[in-house]
Formats: C-alpha cells, sequence, structure tokens
C-alpha cells in the first residue's frame, strides 16, 4: 500500500486548531459529566450507543434500594404510572419541539414503529393503498412496512435518492398520489447522515393526501426536530443514541394531537385500556397518546435518559446543535487533509445544513480498519459495504478526541 502521509506541520496545525475549538466551546464542561471508559482513545460512535453520564451508577443504586427496595408494588401508585407519559412529554420539550400530550415511552423502536406504522396506513382512508419508503431506509423501517402492507393488502412503493444526500422533494414528487396512505423517512439518514427537510416534506406529503411518520433515531439529542412546526404526524425515536438511555432504552412515540382520535394502535395491552383495573371482557382504548401503551412499561430502563435530558435541558438544543455542526466540519476538515489522499471518499453532505451529527467515510479495506481500531481503542462504527461513520455525540465528545480518531485511521491505512 501506498504511504502518502501528510506532513507533520498538517498533522499539527490540525492538533492546534482542535485544542482552540475545545478551549472556546461554551459547552466544553459537560465533556467531565460522562463515565470515562478505561483504555478508549476515541470513542466515534455515540450515533450507536451514547455515552452513560457519570450520575448514573449511583441513581440506578437509589431506585433498587429506595424505589423498587423499599417502596415495592406501591411505588406504581406513586411515581411510575405515569412516567411513560411523563418521560414523552419531558423528550418532546427538551429535543422534539413538540407540546405536552403527544409524545410517549413505550416498546422498542421495532415495536412502537410497527404500531405507528400500521396505524398510521390503516388510517389514511379509502382508495389509499400504497406505502411510500425510501429503499435505503434502516432495515427494521422496511422490514416492518413491508410486513404492514403485506398485512393490510397495500403495495410497497420505494423511493431512490442519492445515497450521500437522502431524500428531497424532487424524489418524492413522482411517487405521490391520491394513492398514498402513508410516508416513512428518516429525518437523519443513518448511513450518510443526510438531513432531511422535514417542514417541506410534509407540506408535500399533506398536500397529496397522505400521512407521514418521521424516524428521529439518528436526529433526536443532535439536530433540532421541530415536530409541530413542520405538522408531522407520526414520529418514531429511539432513546440509547444521542439522549443515552443505555443498551435496550426504550423508544418513544409521537401522535400529533389532532391525529389522536382518529388511530388505533394494533397492539391492544391492558396498560392502553380506559380503565386499566377494570380487567374487562372487552378492549376499550384509554383516549390520548396513552393509547399507544400495550404492556408494563420498562421503568428500570427509563432511569438513564433522564439525566441526559437534564443535560440537554441545561446546554439547551440549539447550542447541541452548533457544536454538533463544529464537531462534524472539523471531521471533513481533518479527512480532507489526512484521508483523502489515500483514496478516502467522502459519504456525507459536505454542507453541514444538510447533514446531521455524524460523518460517513469510504474506502475499501475499512471492514478491516474498524477491527483493528476497536483493537487500539478507538471506536468508529462500520457500515456495509465500505463506510466508517464517525459518530459524534456533541455534550461528550472533543475536537482532539475526533482528531485522534482520524488520525488512528490514517495511521490504520498507512502502517
Amino acid at each position: 500500500m501506498s504511504d502518502p502521509t501528510a506532513p507533520a506541520d498538517t498533522t499539527a496545525e490540525l492538533l492546534a486548531a482542535a485544542r482552540a475549538l475545545d478551549a472556546a466551546d461554551p459547552l466544553r464542561a459537560h465533556l467531565d459529566a460522562f463515565v470515562e471508559a478505561p483504555g478508549v482513545q476515541a470513542y466515534l460512535d455515540g450515533n450507536s450507543l451514547g455515552r452513560p453520564l457519570a450520575v448514573v451508577p449511583e441513581r440506578l443504586a437509589a431506585f433498587v434500594r429506595e424505589d423498587w427496595g423499599t417502596r415495592l408494588i406501591r411505588s406504581w401508585d406513586e411515581q411510575w404510572m405515569d412516567l411513560p407519559e411523563r418521560l414523552g412529554d419531558r423528550i418532546a420539550e427538551v429535543a422534539l419541539g413538540a407540546a405536552a400530550g403527544q409524545t410517549i415511552v413505550a416498546d422498542s423502536t421495532s415495536v412502537v414503529l410497527y404500531k405507528l406504522i400500521r396505524a398510521g396506513a390503516a388510517a389514511a382512508g379509502e382508495g389509499r393503498t400504497e406505502i411510500v419508503i425510501e429503499e435505503g431506509n434502516f432495515p427494521t423501517d422496511r422490514f416492518i412496512a413491508a410486513g404492514v402492507a403485506a398485512e393490510l393488502g397495500m403495495e410497497l412503493v420505494w423511493v431512490q435518492p442519492d445515497p450521500v444526500h437522502g431524500v428531497t422533494v424532487d424524489d418524492l414528487a413522482p411517487v405521490l398520489s391520491e394513492r398514498t396512505a402513508l410516508v416513512v423517512l428518516s429525518h437523519v439518514d443513518y448511513r450518510s447522515g443526510a438531513l432531511a427537510d422535514m417542514a417541506a416534506i410534509t407540506a408535500q406529503v399533506h398536500e397529496a393526501g397522505g400521512l407521514i411518520l418521521w424516524d428521529l433515531c439518528h436526529s433526536a439529542g443532535s439536530v433540532p426536530v421541530r415536530l409541530d412546526d413542520s405538522g408531522a404526524d407520526l414520529a418514531v425515536g429511539c432513546t440509547y443514541k444521542y439522549l443515552n438511555g443505555g443498551p435496550g432504552s426504550p423508544a418513544f412515540a409521537y401522535v400529533r394531537r389532532d391525529l389522536q382520535p382518529h388511530i388505533r394502535q394494533p397492539i391492544q395491552g391492558w396498560w392502553s385500556a380506559a380503565d386499566i383495573f377494570a380487567m374487562g371482557p372487552q378492549y376499550a382504548p384509554t383516549p390520548g397518546i396513552r393509547q399507544l401503551l400495550s404492556g408494563t412499561p420498562p421503568v428500570t430502563s427509563m432511569l438513564a435518559m433522564q439525566a441526559m435530558l437534564d443535560l440537554i435541558a441545561e446546554a439547551g438544543i440549539e447550542a447541541v446543535r452548533t457544536k454538533s455542526v463544529s464537531l462534524t466540519d472539523f471531521a471533513v476538515r481533518a479527512a480532507d487533509e489526512l484521508l483523502v489522499p489515500l483514496g478516502v471518499r467522502l459519504l456525507s453532505p459536505r454542507d453541514s445544513a444538510l447533514r446531521g451529527g455524524h460523518v460517513t467515510i469510504g474506502h475499501p479495506d475499512f471492514q478491516a480498519v474498524t477491527q483493528e481500531l476497536w483493537g487500539e481503542g478507538v471506536i468508529p462504527d462500520f457500515r456495509f459495504p465500505d463506510g466508517i461513520r464517525l459518530g459524534l455525540s456533541p455534550l461528550s465528545t472533543s475536537h482532539e478526541e475526533t482528531l485522534l480518531g482520524v488520525i488512528a485511521v490514517r495511521d490504520a491505512l498507512t502502517h
């Protein structure tokens, strides 16, 4: 392999720039709020699993000692019964641009996606027989949309956007019609990080008479989301990425308030019954957003994210976005100077206004490179066929850490 390594002065200039950016970062104090991982030099996978906050271990221990250990089942009446709604409202306030009463924390992302895709498609009305989805969307979104289409006797219509720049109104224009029931799109593309124009696309879908469901897994907590202002119908997002809820923490569901009386979610469990303790012979759903519940909420899994929501609220989501843009812009600059000469390609939009919180770069050797990096304590993630994602969680990642990751990629390609 050729070894056109960047001159030492280029690396030194980048390091000086990274340290200057970190010194000027108004959110730099928050870097110390997270648990340190021994042996990890650069954690660049916060868009897959966020770091735990340092306060979380004691909060979990206190929960076991007190809320569960001492109060026992009394804690359901005292604080847990309405936790899915309270936590949903908190996420909506801090990260989603949504008023209270429209968001709830429930099941896994896959289960919530099924509930809302099924409910949205069924609510569309007579003659609307098509579910529109991007062909490169996350596998779960595509698989569930295909399953719902088969259940309802509907047709799946594929959108084929540019793989770097993501879905645009121009991509959707040829496929929307009077047959469109539901459009399912990701706000931030899980591969390239492309940021969709939520307001414009939502208006376009509504003009065609359809409903839209936004997958917010790669935007909630990193990119300001304006669900109410955009007129979005439905949304789903996970809480273990930029909301730092931990592995397996539950997803949230958003249903616009005026749409709530017109949908019927398909998993009719006792937690969404109008009278949860009546134990009656027939199911009657409760009104409002609580109708999205099915079984007993995963209380333990809701604990860790609450500390991160407090941190995001303290920082402000607009400031989080400013830091995110600074990190991703710097990652692009470092990749241009250190990696592009080695044949690495930028697989994300260059314009930060069109990009979410991660940057993807491509090279044929990146699958092997990723394994090597992990062994050295540098942790990005690999996406088939040849992409490395640099997931830069704004409150827990510094510019210097970002640069160390890029340098490690360079070194792996040139040794």
